[in-house]
């Protein structure tokens, strides 16, 4: 629902009046096909129980065995089905799935679960993007708030689907995880704050180039009204070159990323260490002079911050040995600085590698790293550190960890780190970075037990 004023000076005289607008909510009561039934679409499902006709299909038939949905559809039947709209799950890839053709030809009726939550509520959102970074400064994000007694909610692709947020009301402000998936499928979502950390090249396999992915990204700040703000890294090369080729109707904030230094003089905080960390940090104190936060209560959350888990996380530290567990990582860039701050790493790297990922460490730091490559894509990581880093490759991760065990007994007495940091995805052995940061941890558990 909306307002505008009218004014009138005819010889009636001079008066104002305010006219209603009441825009028509475009899924209540329409026929939606929801594809895809991970957490996105299930939530979908959820939220349209007696707002909307609904329909449900997936390309893996076998996930319905276990959940109780009368709605599903199979391809053959929906194709006879005029649908107004289908909520698409940000893991389907139109150009990459089995409904690919019957998409394209309806790709106007394609929306988010973004744009269905804006079509029911108006709640001011702070939405974060951007290559890496974007869970910790969401939760770095809503823990500020929170201590600044904000009713608050923390959703998107951080885990939380957003049509399943519940008990908010008019003024609960919503922190959104967005990914470029997500975004490229959004026609409606404006986000009152809008976000983009730093882009590098990532998800080219699906976007197909970078342009493409960038577009995505800027479709945040495209769709922002007048009076919005949105926040980028200043002296990002990609972020630069589309701001100079496009106008946008928000307020641009250009994030200096250089200036959190001073702030963090007065926090004894370890993880603000590395230069990542405090990228993530310095939006975060940008966002809250817009919002006029107290600055006493944003030291304190800063301070008592601890990250997320999976996340450049440090999982042991004692004497002279550190264990990081960063199984989060899944491409070159969002390992290198961390690379940059810890002596005498053994590096354990392997997964699947993203489509033109390059490995941009400066010379001067190659001498105190030594890579440990396992999994099916050692030849593209040998490749990629070749006349770099010294590598040795083996055909497991607990295998790597074993021998990297052998060469810290030798040398008990210097400091040194073990550096889980994939740069790759985890799908070859694990069902997700999650999965691949527990198993991890069961094994330095047991490798440190026998030392």
């Amino acid at each position: 629902m909306d307002y505008f004023n009218y004014f009138s000076n005819d010889w009636f005289g001079y008066f104002k009046i305010k006219i209603k607008v009441i825009r028509l909510n475009i899924f209540l009561n329409k026929k939606i096909l929801i594809y895809g039934i991970g957490k996105t679409g299930l939530s979908a499902l959820k939220f349209f129980k007696n707002k909307a006709e609904t329909f449900v299909h997936d390309d893996d038939l076998s996930k319905f065995k276990n959940l109780r949905i009368k709605n599903t559809i199979s391809y053959k039947n929906l194709l006879k089905i005029k649908f107004d709209q289908i909520i698409l799950s940000p893991g389907i890839d139109i150009n990459n799935c089995k409904l690919s053709k019957f998409l394209k030809k309806n790709h106007n009726k394609i929306y988010s679960d973004l744009d269905v939550f804006y079509s029911f509520y108006k709640n001011d959102c702070i939405t974060i993007t951007g290559t890496n970074g974007k869970s910790t400064t969401c939760q770095l994000m809503y823990e500020v708030l929170l201590n600044q007694n904000y009713d608050v909610k923390l959703v998107g692709n951080i885990g939380n689907p957003i049509l399943s947020a519940k008990n908010f009301k008019k003024k609960t402000i919503f922190i959104i995880e967005a990914s470029s998936y997500q975004l490229e499928y959004s026609q409606l979502f404006k986000s009152k704050y809008a976000v983009i950390l730093n882009l590098s090249p990532d998800h080219i396999e699906r976007h197909k180039t970078l342009n493409k992915y960038v577009n995505a990204k800027f479709k945040l700040l495209k769709n922002q009204l007048k009076g919005y703000s949105a926040f980028v890294k200043k002296n990002d090369l990609l972020i630069k070159k589309k701001l100079i080729s496009n106008r946008f109707n928000s307020k641009i904030i250009k994030v200096d990323t250089s200036e959190v230094d001073s702030f963090l003089k007065n926090i004894n905080n370890d993880y603000f260490l590395s230069e990542n960390n405090k990228e993530n940090l310095s939006f975060i104190l940008e966002i809250s002079k817009v919002l006029r936060l107290k600055n006493n209560l944003l030291e304190k959350s800063v301070e008592k911050f601890k990250g997320l888990k999976f996340r450049q996380q440090i999982i042991h530290k004692k004497k002279y040995l550190t264990i990081i567990n960063d199984s989060k990582s899944t491409s070159f860039s969002s390992s290198i600085d961390i690379l940059k701050i810890h002596s005498n790493i053994y590096w354990l790297i392997g997964g699947i590698h993203k489509k033109g990922d390059k490995f941009d460490l400066p010379k001067k730091y190659y001498k105190n790293i030594k890579a440990f490559i396992y999994g099916k894509n050692k030849k593209f990581f040998n490749k990629s550190l070749k006349k770099k880093i010294k590598c040795e490759n083996f055909d497991s991760l607990q295998n790597a960890l074993k021998k990297i065990f052998i060469n810290i007994n030798k040398q008990k007495f210097t400091n040194q780190t073990i550096l889980f940091s994939p740069c790759a995805a985890s799908f070859d052995n694990f069902r997700n970075f999650e999965d691949r940061g527990q198993y991890f941890n069961k094994l330095i558990k047991k490798q440190l037990n026998g030392l």
